[in-house]
């Protein structure tokens, strides 16, 4: 029978395959998917591809036909099955596998899901996922008869995981938030083997999320955690998002630590281990966080946003260590170069229970500085790339000091402020940072001027101003 299939317009993504069960995304795409990718990994010489798939209510279904379209395509199929997208990256990278997918909506709403590859052990995205998208369309594919195998890895992951733990005996007070999301079997088993006292909320996998939407950067879903880490004088939280590929965290008094924060105390540490190492973040984070990577004795590295083109820059530099604002953290220091939020948590607490002070404390010492949350407004999926080139010709005109890596960042005696188009939504992203209030006022005026020169309206900036 000959194989063609259309995907939806909108479910081919800058770093995954992601749409809406029932009206964008379907079983009938799951298949193509596999069938595809079976393709890409036949000619590339390989014949094995793992596959696992978190809790949300279609994955299953996805899953199964993913199977047969890989089989389709004359693959080997390692079922490893339900868990979180990391337990898959290890199974992909530690195991004979030419490739990888996980079926995940990550922390999209319930009704989403979608597919995370790796090829060879690395990010499969951008120019990849259009090929897929061709090759369906024209019916450009393998034909085979594969097979398949379940093989549980949970217990090998969260050996590995715990073969890292390195805070000795110090029992912390822990509370954890698996936003019931895939992490949650793994999870229980995790904290058995640690020492000290932890309190798992929401550890029942349940796709429907009834606790609160499985998204740790953003403040509201942490409220939960947040009261329970106060009401039991915890030491610290630790909260994942639906496939646990992106860690949140909370201090002991309560207050939320973001991704640039987190990542200046695991930088710190890690950096005792490798003096003048390259510690990348993206362009949304905090100047703060460069500097200290530099006082650290580190060599910080501003990079791209996007979890993909972080691991392949982390590559190229042979960078032990990574984050993004988003929660993303990539260790490649004893650990295999992919986001791994279990994985970073463990070294998290490690450092924890080695420190004299409280998380709130090295927070505190912190620079002090005031930057609006990340603001997200609508914008043309083909003009938000035009309105980034205009604004960087009117800077660079009037002789601004601007990084154009992803977008621009400009940077002024008052702080800087960022405008970059988002790479998988039809959304302009943009940020502020300034030492005061008032500085940040002339930042979000400067922004705003920006985008009326292009015709475009100021953004909502009425979201209270986080100060970090």
């Amino acid at each position: 029978m000959t194989f063609r299939h259309d995907f939806d317009a909108t479910v081919l993504r800058e770093y995954d395959i992601r749409g809406i069960v029932g009206k964008t995304l379907h079983a009938a795409d799951a298949r193509a998917i596999g069938r595809c990718f079976g393709s890409i990994i036949r000619r590339d010489g390989g014949k094995t591809v793992a596959v696992g798939y978190d809790g949300r209510l279609s994955s299953p279904d996805m899953e199964a036909a993913l199977t047969e379209g890989l089989m389709a395509a004359g693959i080997e199929v390692t079922r490893v099955g339900r868990g979180p997208t990391p337990m898959l990256y290890f199974a992909g990278t530690t195991m004979p596998a030419d490739g990888a997918i996980m079926v995940t909506g990550s922390h999209n709403p319930p009704d989403y899901n979608g597919f995370k590859m790796m090829r060879a052990g690395k990010p499969f995205y951008g120019a990849d996922i259009q090929r897929i998208g061709e090759m369906a369309r024209t019916g450009d594919v393998e034909t085979g008869t594969g097979s398949q195998q379940a093989r549980d890895v949970s217990a090998d992951y969260i050996a590995r995981l715990l073969a890292d733990w390195d805070g000795g005996n110090r029992a912390l007070k822990v509370v954890w938030d698996n936003g019931n999301g895939s992490a949650g079997d793994i999870l229980a088993h995790l904290v058995q083997s640690l020492p000290g006292t932890h309190t798992v909320l929401n550890g029942t996998i349940d796709g429907t999320f009834p606790a609160h939407h499985p998204d740790p950067t953003v403040p509201k879903n942490l409220e939960q955690i947040i009261a329970e880490v106060r009401r039991t004088g915890a030491d610290i939280g630790i909260a994942f998002d639906g496939d646990a590929d992106r860690i949140g965290v909370v201090d002991d008094k309560g207050e939320i630590l973001f991704g640039d924060q987190i990542l200046i105390i695991l930088a710190r540490d890690v950096l005792q281990h490798f003096p003048k190492g390259t510690i990348i973040s993206d362009v949304k984070a905090s100047q703060v966080l460069f500097e200290e990577i530099a006082r650290a004795n580190g060599t910080p590295l501003m990079w791209k946003t996007g979890h993909s083109l972080i691991k392949t820059k982390m590559a190229e530099t042979k960078s032990p260590l990574a984050g993004e604002m988003s929660g993303h953290v990539f260790f490649a220091d004893k650990w295999y170069g992919f986001d791994d939020a279990l994985y970073a948590a463990i070294r998290l607490l490690g450092i924890v229970a080695r420190m004299q002070e409280k998380v709130s404390a090295v927070r505190e010492a912190l620079p002090h500085v005031v930057n609006t949350p990340e603001l997200r407004f609508d914008c043309d999926d083909v003009r938000k790339f035009l309105v980034i080139t205009e604004v960087a010709a009117r800077l660079k005109a009037s002789g601004a000091d601007v990084s154009d890596i992803d977008g621009v960042r400009v940077n002024t005696a008052d702080g800087w402020w960022l405008l970059r188009a988002s790479n998988t939504q039809a959304v302009l992203v943009a940020r502020a940072e300034a030492k005061d209030e008032p500085g940040l006022e002339r930042l979000k005026h400067a922004l705003v001027e920006q985008l009326t020169a292009s015709g475009l309206a100021a953004p909502d900036f009425s979201g209270e101003n986080a100060g970090h």
